[in-house]
């Protein structure tokens, strides 16, 4: 295994919806060892410390219903240069940090990618499918937009300009299965690919999964990889507000990971949505620094069996 150049970005942001506790995700990352698991793979590890939003005015046209909307766009400001300027430097782990973390983080390595006149691609694996634009969402809990916003759809009056929109054609979504109706119409009328649970169950999660890889690898793309905690069933992942039943497994879920290092492509990489506050003894944090390792090449036989307690 190649050792690489690991950035770790803590991105403290839990203005995305109104339950709090995800400010405390980087911490909790680091607490849990990632940078330690990096480290004992091979690879050379730089922590940024933890970010903070721009101070910018909310527009004066904004939405009455939008949750913290002018705390958002300044953490979609600071995110988006910080990913752009670390990718010229090795791959970024963006610790969240809520999901509108990836408003920041996608466009930034985007608009890397761009300068370097690669296709950006886009791995999103979350059980919501986070398509709304701020006029859609019911809620106004702005964690819901990141995919609406990266590919370009309209409404982000107040949001960085996109320099680089994502087609929509390069974006994979998989572990579906909680989406609303706004969103189910905006996705049927896309081209996005998109998997439910129910997908999964019926053909197994590494044949959506290499088909996608298959065609960044085609592409000669570079590949962010967005987890979200809701993507693995909350039995094996507590610590989280946004629970839907009937996730993957663990066992899937590192089976994504090692097909994303078998492969080589992904470039950078979202860990989302920890809730600490709603963890049990820090085993969330620890499954996903366990899958961060296997994403960067820790095999199974060299995972070390943790007791709790």
């Amino acid at each position: 295994m190649t050792p690489q150049d690991i950035i770790l970005i803590g991105c403290p942001v839990d203005s995305g919806k109104r339950s709090r506790g995800c400010l405390m995700g980087p911490d909790a990352y680091r607490t849990a060892g990632l940078a330690e698991a990096m480290v004992d793979l091979g690879h050379r590890v730089t922590d940024m410390g933890n970010l903070a939003p721009a101070s910018v005015p909310a527009p004066k046209t904004a939405l009455a219903h939008l949750h913290a909307l002018a705390e958002t766009i300044g953490w979609t400001q600071s995110i988006a240069q910080a990913a752009e300027g670390a990718m010229a430097r090795g791959l970024p782990i963006f610790m969240g940090g809520d999901h509108s973390l990836s408003l920041g983080s996608v466009a930034g390595v985007a608009a890397h990618a761009a300068a370097q006149g690669r296709p950006q691609f886009v791995l999103w694996l979350d059980a919501h499918s986070d398509y709304h634009t701020p006029q859609s969402s019911v809620s106004g809990h702005l964690h819901g937009t990141p995919l609406a916003y990266v590919t370009g759809r309209k409404g982000f009056d107040g949001f960085p300009t996109l320099l680089a929109p994502i087609p929509q054609q390069n974006i994979c979504i998989i572990g579906l299965r909680s989406v609303d109706p706004a969103e189910r119409s905006a996705l049927e009328e896309s081209t996005i690919h998109r998997h439910d649970m129910r997908e999964i169950d019926e053909t197994g999660i590494a044949r959506p999964l290499g088909v996608f890889l298959d065609r960044v690898a085609a592409a000669g793309g570079a590949l962010h990889v967005s987890l979200d905690v809701d993507f693995i069933d909350p039995a094996a992942a507590p610590g989280v507000v946004t629970t839907v039943p009937g996730g993957a497994t663990v066992r899937e879920a590192h089976l994504v990971m090692e097909m994303l290092h078998d492969t080589g492509l992904m470039t950078s990489l979202d860990l989302v949505e920890l809730n600490p506050f709603l963890d049990d003894r820090g085993r969330t944090a620890q499954l996903m620094v366990d899958l961060a390792a296997s994403a960067l090449g820790r095999r199974v036989f060299d995972r070390q069996t943790r007791a709790y307690g």
